[in-house]
Order: C-alpha cells, then structure tokens, then sequence
C-alpha cells in the first residue's frame, strides 16, 4: 500500500537501517508473546527504544505492533515495550453479546478523539478493516487517539508523542486506509 501511494519503502530486520530509518511501521499478525521473543530474538528492542524513544522518529504500529507498545497483555507472560501505559486484554462479553463473535472481524467507524495528524484528512468518521481478538486499554486518556466498538467501546488509535498505534490494518482499509498512511508518511 505504501507503494501504490508513491512512498519509498524497505522491509529490514537491519539494526542499522532501523536506526536510519525516518519513519518505523511495526505490523503484526499472531500472539503477543510471538512478536515479543521475535524483537529480542533479532536484537531490536535497544534498537527501537535508542531510535523512538531518544531520537523520537515517528512509530506506527499495526494491530499487533500496537498491542506491542504496552506493558503486557492477557494473552502472554512477556513483558511488552511500555512505551504507552496500557494493558492489552481480551475481548470479553455478557451473555446479551453472545452474538458478537472473537476474533473481532469486519468494518468500523473510528471515531477520533481529538484533530491529530493521522485523522486530520477525514472530514466524516472513517472506516478501517479490523482483524483482532485483543484491545489495547490505556492508563491515560490522552493517549487515545481513536474509539470504536465491538460489544463496547475499546481503543482503535492510540498516540503518544511520535509513538502511534491503529488496532485496525490501514493497509486492508482502501481509501481510508490509504489516506491515513498518507498522513503518517507526510510527516
């Protein structure tokens, strides 16, 4: 997707080219603990904190790479990067949402919380794919970045300084997700 909108992208594990990268997506797909031992396994957990923690390049994390920002999830033992005050949890329903089926997916608006630079393009409420069985809670509100619901409310968006996550794929999204990378490539 990246692509189709002109922007120059490279796929790497490199430590050196993630330290002179100007940008970072980190995506994700499967379990906390996976993603977790995978950044210890490939010696980037200094590497990402050196790069978006002291030097402050730009973060985005997708789905996974979002839930991976907190401090730990229910669905593991590890410890995430404590990047964002958070725990991820998982969905859980009353018995008057047994309809409502885990994983969580489909289409949803994103409803955000406030004018920042990932949404600030959309003039009504965005729809993005989602693909998820776990929801980021966050301890500050003022990292909430965006809100939608499955059941109830939970964190679509989060953003705290550079650091900006979507529990949603940007990348399955069409135009809006389109225009979301777009944003965040402009940066």
């Amino acid at each position: 997707m990246l692509k189709r909108i002109g922007v120059n992208a490279e796929i790497s594990d490199d430590p050196h080219k993630i330290m002179t990268a100007d940008k970072l997506i980190l995506p994700g797909i499967g379990a906390f603990d996976h993603g977790m031992e995978n950044l210890h396994r490939r010696g980037l957990i200094e590497v990402l904190n050196k790069h978006v923690l002291e030097h402050k390049c730009p973060i985005l994390g997708i789905c996974l790479g979002m839930q991976l920002f907190s401090n730990k999830s229910e669905e593991g033992q590890m410890e995430g990067l404590h990047w964002i005050p958070a725990m991820t949890k998982k969905f859980i329903f009353n018995d008057l949402d047994r309809k409502l089926k885990i994983p969580h997916m489909g289409w949803n608006i994103v409803i955000p919380k406030h004018k920042n630079t990932l949404f600030a393009e959309f003039d009504l409420p965005p729809r993005f794919y989602f693909v998820h069985s776990y929801h980021v809670c966050c301890e500050n509100k003022e990292d909430i970045l965006g809100l939608s619901i499955h059941g109830y409310e939970f964190v679509a968006a989060v953003q705290r300084d550079n650091i900006m996550g979507t529990q949603f794929h940007p990348e399955k999204s069409h135009r809006y997700g389109l225009q979301l990378l777009k944003s965040y490539a402009e940066l």
